[in-house]
């Protein structure tokens, strides 16, 4: 299938952003920006769970309950991410590497599902990772199901309101090209998060 002109620069930021982060996260070298490679080690378990100050959000263990502030483990399984209803506390919880890629992998999977797959998936269903090498391998299967599901987009689709049934965004409001900016900008923007905690990781010594 031909990909639809308009849908080709943000493909195109998607394979960029994407390709950076599994980068940062995974290593043995990581494109400083300007194209040089710099030498970067994979994430572990201790820097994925590291709370960098107090009550921070993480993923926890569902046996150990929700962390502070929070009320619930979201998802099934073993281990789920720190959460709270609306309204979410004020001022925010800081949120460990861990809840952020665990926040990225859900959107991913989640909107995936609801534009080509069963469109009945919900957080519910939705299993965060106790561990890096587990949650970065799920980042890059999620990812890879978003761009198949972009690539299978027409430019009609791209110009249709809900084609994505993700129900929780504007996707009942807005045009699909809309979701697809959206989604290059959570990677965006959480991708430099990511990319941050790991600087002061390593800056802390360790997280010591």
């Amino acid at each position: 299938m031909t990909i639809p002109p308009r849908l080709v620069p943000l493909l195109e930021q998607f394979d960029f952003a994407r390709e950076r982060l599994v980068a940062r996260l995974t290593g043995p070298v990581m494109d400083s920006g300007n194209g040089t490679d710099v030498a970067v080690g994979p994430v572990t378990d201790d820097e994925y769970l590291w709370e960098p100050v107090a009550d921070c959000w993480s993923v926890r263990r569902r046996t150990d309950g929700p962390g502070p502030r929070a009320t619930e483990l979201a998802g099934t399984g073993a281990w789920g991410r720190d959460t709270a209803p609306p309204p979410h506390p004020e001022p925010a919880p800081f949120t460990t590497l861990a809840w952020r890629l665990s926040h990225l992998v859900e959107m991913f999977v989640l909107r995936t599902d609801h534009t080509v797959g069963t469109h009945a998936l919900t957080r519910d269903d939705f299993r965060s990772r106790g561990d890096a090498a587990s949650a970065v391998a799920d980042f890059e299967a999620a990812t890879d199901g978003w761009r198949k599901a972009l690539l299978s987009a027409t430019d009609a689709d791209l110009d249709t309101v809900g084609h994505s049934t993700y129900p929780h965004g504007s996707d009942a409001e807005d045009p699909f090209l809309d979701i697809v900016w959206w989604m290059n900008q959570e990677l965006l923007h959480h991708g430099a998060e990511i990319a941050l905690l790991r600087d002061l990781y390593r800056a802390h010594g360790g997280g010591r």
